[in-house]
């Protein structure tokens, strides 16, 4: 399969390209990728070098996304690019989500060949998700696409940093998401993940918006994100904004990657943030990885 040509980039001065994707806006010189590693800049023109190769696929119970109020009991495909636009220092899917698709193993598979494979495996929908399906959302938006056409769902699982218009396209195609809002500080999105906070709560919002059923996943860090004032923040932004419904789950870190110095979240801290989360209006409050 030929590179795909990517649809949002602007062409610069001396070969050099601006990618419109999220909201690094990477300027990459020929033959070089962005941050997410998988869009390359090839000859002038900016190249998806994941869209058709997915290194990761398997048959989850939807429970494990986590979504537990979007068709509880039932599975769903899961599929993965490598590339991630975020260098979390905690990530567990490190292997893939910090690599170019020329180092991991992938299949060939256009977007025809996954819905066929969702529909063999009898699945009633497909999730993108264990790495940053928008660094791929061509592809994602593809299958989505035909996906939307077999009757089948389409479940993203992201950290949210992308641009608008990106966002708008793959939206009227998507069923249910849930968003790692990894924190309600900008400063430790920064140094923690390397992005910013303010274009994740716009791509939530959006998402909410747009009808898709939203879930929200807080991993909880000790000594990092775990500021019960921090997460009290977050809980008053979501119920002033519509999302006291949206389910809510607190995950516990384990060491992994560049974090193996720090202990797992305990357990009470975990306890003290859903109580936090209950009594600012948040309906349905889960522990995760517990």
């Amino acid at each position: 399969m030929e590179p795909y040509r990517c649809k949002y980039f602007q062409p610069l001065k001396g070969g050099v390209v601006e990618c419109q994707l999220c909201p690094h806006h990477c300027h990459i010189a020929d033959g070089r990728t962005g941050i997410c590693r998988s869009r390359r800049n090839h000859a002038g023109v900016l190249v998806s070098e994941a869209y058709g190769h997915p290194c990761a696929l398997a048959v989850d119970p939807i429970e494990k996304k986590p979504l537990y109020h979007f068709h509880p009991g039932t599975t769903c495909l899961s599929i993965a690019c490598t590339g991630c636009n975020f260098r979390c220092q905690n990530c567990q899917n490190h292997d893939i989500s910090q690599a170019s698709p020329s180092q991991v193993a992938s299949y060939n598979l256009s977007p025809e060949d996954v819905v066929a494979l969702c529909v063999k495996h009898h699945c009633p929908g497909i999730a993108y998700t264990y790495t940053e399906p928008l660094t791929y959302l061509e592809y994602v938006t593809d299958t989505a696409r035909l996906a939307r056409e077999r009757g089948l769902w389409n479940i993203l699982v992201t950290a949210g940093y992308v641009c608008p218009q990106p966002l708008a396209d793959l939206l009227p195609f998507l069923d249910a998401a849930n968003v790692d809002l990894k924190s309600f500080s900008d400063d430790i999105y920064r140094r923690v993940s390397g992005g910013r906070l303010a274009p994740v709560l716009d791509t939530i919002l959006a998402m909410h918006d747009a009808g898709v059923w939203v879930e929200l996943t807080n991993l909880v860090i000790p000594g990092v994100n775990d500021d019960m004032a921090m997460i009290r923040q977050m809980c008053r932004w979501m119920a002033c904004n519509g999302l006291a419904a949206a389910p809510l789950h607190f995950s516990r870190f384990f060491p992994r990657y560049k974090m193996r110095d720090l202990p797992p979240t305990p357990l009470k801290t975990l306890e003290t943030a859903r109580r936090t989360a209950l009594d600012e209006g948040i309906r349905h409050v889960y522990l995760g990885n517990v």
